[in-house]
């Protein structure tokens, strides 16, 4: 009961500690008795809450070694997560941002895990060369109108080239190339068993929230759609929810 009691004290500390860090600095801390590293510490407290805490990757599956692509992998808390709910699991991860990648690399090796393919890059609708507004957290994404700072190029590859097989779960959290690449994807979404989608909607920009509803109903999979922030009292006088967006929402789509 002592140890557990220490355990907490110390806990609390270290969250506190990561509350009061400035953003948009590199640190470490401990995760799971590995110490991982973090390119914000805003960020990972707010990830690690939704992942780990409130389990939002939770799927089932019949195979003990599931198929899942991460796409957006950040510094790969997702990946720890679904390496817990599926030891064997076989997972393809992409992250572009190489600040973050660097993190993500070193925190996946601390961990030792097998059947893990990181590649840094984004995906896209080609194989190309884009320019990417590096945020410093989990907000990179292919540049809008407005970016001017923080500008870097990344490469892109398709990721309709890896769904031609069976695929548990597939992760898309890409800050706003969601709706691009799902098109592109449309008809090999029929191997894949679970979606999960983080949909954005920026302001002045035109929205495509109909476009990957009407994506994945035309697959035959049935959708649930959690707002992910609901601070908004008054929509008709006041919608920025944040980091230029006016509405965030994570989809889940399965199959039954």
């Amino acid at each position: 009961m002592k140890i557990r009691k220490l355990f907490n004290i110390y806990f609390v500390l270290r969250t506190l500690r990561l509350r009061l860090f400035p953003r948009y600095r590199p640190t470490e801390t401990r995760l799971l008795s590995k110490r991982i590293r973090l390119v914000d510490a805003a960020s990972f407290l707010s990830a690690y809450e939704e992942i780990f805490g409130n389990e939002s990757y939770k799927f089932p599956c019949g195979n003990k070694e599931p198929h899942i692509i991460d796409c957006g992998a950040n510094i790969g808390l997702s990946i720890i997560y679904f390496k817990r709910l599926y030891p064997e699991s076989k997972i393809i991860a992409f992250e572009p941002d190489p600040k973050v990648f660097e993190a993500l690399n070193h925190n996946i090796n601390t961990f030792e895990f097998k059947d893990v393919a990181l590649i840094q890059k984004g995906v896209w609708n080609t194989e190309t060369t884009l320019p990417f507004f590096s945020e410093g957290a989990d907000a990179g994404r292919i540049t809008a109108v407005n970016d001017s700072q923080n500008i870097i190029k990344i490469q892109t590859t398709r990721l309709r080239d890896y769904l031609d097989r069976r695929v548990d779960l597939l992760k898309i959290d890409i800050e706003g190339a969601e709706t691009v690449v799902l098109e592109d994807c449309r008809d090999n979404l029929k191997n894949v068993q679970n979606i999960f989608v983080e949909y954005h909607s920026f302001k002045g920009q035109q929205q495509t929230l109909h476009t990957i509803l009407d994506i994945l109903a035309k697959a035959d999979f049935r959708y649930y759609i959690r707002q992910i922030r609901t601070d908004i009292t008054h929509p008709f006088i006041a919608r920025d929810v944040g980091s230029g967006m006016d509405l965030q929402l994570n989809i889940y789509a399965f199959r039954l």
